[in-house]
């Protein structure tokens, strides 16, 4: 087992949500309008239909439902024992079959390393130490040829205005304290960690959420929410 590369205080965090991770209506109401937009992001990259794709901090499994019933063989993990139960218990009333593990991701990349054909990280990388040893793992789980999408939060005065103070504090979308400015990454630095994994960055897009009619677009700005693929070369 490696160390984990993970904050304590993050964990338990988002185990407090976990009772009401699926309710469109509680404290993870914005991620459920990100969802679909993420799903079609990914779909439009990879053909979901019989691909093996992993979803690393999967928390109670909105975006690992979703690939499987596109077709995908989803394997999902996370660090919080509170979330995993929640998406195997989720799981079981859907019907949808993921394989969910708490297991960490440089754990599982050195299980089965080249193993997927896609990797999903999905509002992760800013919740933890070393976003870079995350970036490594899930290069070293694609096959050659497999695609890696990441969504996070850039480090601007416009992702601290809307993320933090607007989201957290002043429409109160999500929780207090649910972000950290400084743990915010630029696109330039995701990419250098892209690079020095061995991946090559193909698109960077920017991800709008509009509460006043709780939906979420691809948009050309990126200063707040933003997603990228990489891929590992053939």
């Amino acid at each position: 087992m490696t160390p984990a590369n993970v904050r304590q205080t993050e964990l338990d965090k988002f185990a407090a949500l976990a009772h009401r991770w699926w309710d469109p209506e509680g404290p993870q109401k914005p991620l459920h309008a990100l969802n679909p937009v993420r799903l079609r992001y990914v779909a439009g990259r990879v053909p979901l239909a019989g691909a093996r794709v992993l979803d690393v901090g999967c928390g109670g499994g909105l975006l690992s439902e979703a690939m499987a019933r596109e077709g995908a063989q989803v394997t999902a993990i996370d660090l919080a024992p509170e979330l995993v139960k929640i998406a195997r218990l989720h799981g079981l009333e859907s019907g949808v079959k993921v394989d969910y593990r708490l297991q960490s991701v440089e754990d599982i990349a050195g299980e089965m390393p080249g193993a997927f054909d896609a990797v999903a990280c999905m509002e992760m990388l800013e919740h933890v130490p070393d976003p870079a040893s995350v970036i490594r793992a899930c290069a070293r789980l694609l096959r050659p040829g497999g695609r890696l999408f990441v969504s996070t939060l850039n480090r601007t005065p416009a992702a601290f205005a809307l993320a933090i103070v607007g989201a957290e504090y002043v429409a109160r979308l999500l929780p207090k304290g649910t972000h950290r400015y400084e743990d915010f990454i630029r696109p330039a630095e995701l990419a250098a960690w892209l690079r020095e994994a061995g991946l090559q960055l193909e698109d960077v897009s920017g991800l709008l959420y509009e509460p006043w009619r709780h939906a979420a677009r691809l948009t050309r700005r990126t200063d707040v929410n933003y997603l990228a693929t990489a891929c590992k070369p053939v």
